[in-house]
């Protein structure tokens, strides 16, 4: 049993219709629900519940205080190579892009480790491009070993393993994995993966199931804003989120909302997604979901990052750099995958968190607690 017979049975054009079928009634009977369906999440995320929006972040601004308190977590993505074997047309690491490749090496990982816990850092993402033969399980061990006296919480953003290679990496002290779909748009997909091990539609789609038999604490799934519709895109999320709950309910999830920046390339979005309405698409998601966290990056800008913070997001990146060694030399930009919005310094985001009556937290969990 996987997410792809789940999926097999659900159609693109059918939830694109529903979606855009929906009424402002079915908008009120979604808000005054104690439990959401997918229906409801529907109905949310439709052009019908635009003028609701402010109904929606008051109530997901509660539901989130009540869920996780008055918290925000902190983290930082680490990339360790803009290697990639892929050819994906929206991607600033494609093989196509002519950027200059680096692979970290122990001793620069250990220069990038005392930059990151230097500006406070205890919770990381680690994050590659797509080349298994030279950063595959083998690297990933060697590399989560070295990081795991000095974090209490890793997470990694890498090409989709096997069961057995998590249960490795989860001995080394691995905690969370994030795997995006991109698009769950079958055909559309294929479109923009166009070479290397990504054009795997099923294998990609069924990482999650892996995760959830090896047993990994926590799971981020989402979906590539800009590529495909993306209320119906949202709306496959949200199924997959909901499948994956129920079958592995001893798992966290999270859900991330990357909306596609500027990189090497000529790509352009496809579905554009203004301000106001990922703003919906945060509280569609907190009003479906209470327990999930909410992630969002420095690819938003500062002001957008700072006027949604208390409506339902959980997690935030800061001071990201996109280019493997970027944190140990900040002057170069030169290998970054795509570019950044918001560049604050973590201390300067702690305390716009803490103005807003709200408490920076850097550390996830205690290592004491792993099962």
């Amino acid at each position: 049993m996987a997410f792809l017979t789940t999926f097999n049975q659900l159609d693109w054009h059918d939830i694109k219709l529903r979606i855009a079928g929906k009424t402002a009634k079915d908008v009120r009977q979604a808000l005054v629900s104690q439990r959401l369906t997918h229906e409801h999440f529907l109905a949310l995320i439709s052009p019908a519940a635009e003028p609701y929006l402010e109904a929606m972040a008051q109530k997901s601004m509660q539901l989130t205080r009540q869920r996780f308190g008055n918290t925000i977590q902190l983290f930082v993505p680490l990339y360790l190579s803009n290697k990639c074997t892929n050819i994906c047309t929206y991607c600033g690491f494609s093989i196509g892009n002519k950027i200059r490749r680096k692979t970290l090496t122990m001793a620069e990982l250990d220069q990038e480790v005392a930059a990151l816990k230097a500006l406070g850092f205890d919770h990381i993402l680690l994050v590659t491009g797509e080349a298994k033969g030279t950063v595959g399980s083998p690297y990933f061990r060697e590399v989560i070993k070295r990081l795991r006296p000095h974090f209490s919480h890793i997470s990694i953003e890498v090409q989709p393993l096997e069961q057995n290679e998590y249960e490795l990496l989860m001995a080394e002290g691995l905690d969370a994995v994030l795997v995006y779909q991109e698009t769950y748009h079958r055909q559309a997909y294929a479109s923009y993966h166009l070479k290397g091990a990504k054009t795997d539609f099923d294998y990609r789609l069924n990482t999650a199931d892996r995760l959830g038999k090896a047993g990994i604490d926590k799971i981020g799934i989402g979906a590539l804003i800009g590529l495909e519709d993306w209320r119906t895109d949202a709306a496959f999320v949200a199924a997959h989120l909901d499948y994956l709950e129920k079958n592995y309910w001893r798992t966290r999830y999270s859900l991330s909302f990357p909306r596609l920046r500027p990189c090497e390339g000529e790509f352009q979005p496809v579905s554009v997604i203004s301000d106001r309405q990922l703003v919906q698409l945060i509280c569609a998601y907190r009003l479906f979901n209470p327990e999930v966290d909410l992630s969002l990056s420095t690819r938003e800008s500062a002001a957008f990052r700072d006027n949604v913070l208390p409506l339902g997001i959980t997690t935030i990146s800061a001071y990201s750099s996109t280019q493997p060694g970027g944190y140990a030399n900040r002057e170069s930009t030169a290998l970054e995958q795509f570019s950044i919005d918001d560049g604050r310094h973590p201390s300067d985001i702690a305390k716009v968190v803490q103005k807003m009556g709200l408490e920076p937290v850097w550390k996830d969990w205690s290592p004491c607690y792993r099962h």
